[in-house]
């Protein structure tokens, strides 16, 4: 299903933030905290956002949310293929 052209995804108030991470942040992100990439939760690339991004499978998307009690707290999800 293809997103709509000309609609950003990222302006609705309950999208929070996304951005695909660098290899050097990816490598620094699995180090601090010793995992596998196989490890990390996934994200389809069909997801909406994924599209919107134009990331690929094996690109590392972090995810900023706001929290009323955390303040900010990130979220990492690996692009799969469907």
């Amino acid at each position: 299903m293809a997103a709509k052209k000309g609609f950003d995804i990222f302006t609705h108030q309950l999208v929070p933030e996304h951005r695909i991470l660098s290899e050097e942040e990816k490598e620094e992100l699995l180090k601090r905290y010793r995992i596998r990439i196989s490890q990390l939760p996934q994200i389809k690339a069909s997801d909406p956002a994924v599209i919107a991004l134009e990331a690929k499978p094996g690109d590392v998307i972090e995810i900023r949310r706001k929290s009323p009690t955390a303040g900010v707290y990130y979220y990492y999800r690996l692009v799969v293929e469907d």
